[in-house]
């Protein structure tokens, strides 16, 4: 698979987690908040590893 294609589904889901989080943080109890927006930075922390190790 294309590394470019990869980032792409990588930021697509962080984008639906980061909505999701800020969803959450008003709805649910502080532990689930902090497991999706944990989960969303991890994701884009990866897609910016693959950005800059693959010039």
């Amino acid at each position: 698979m294309d590394l470019d294609k990869i980032r792409s589904y990588l930021n697509m889901i962080f984008i639906v987690l980061a909505i999701a989080s800020v969803i959450l943080y008003f709805v649910a109890d502080y532990r689930t908040f902090i497991y999706v927006c944990g989960t969303a930075i991890f994701l884009k922390v990866m897609e910016f590893i693959i950005r800059f190790t693959n010039r």
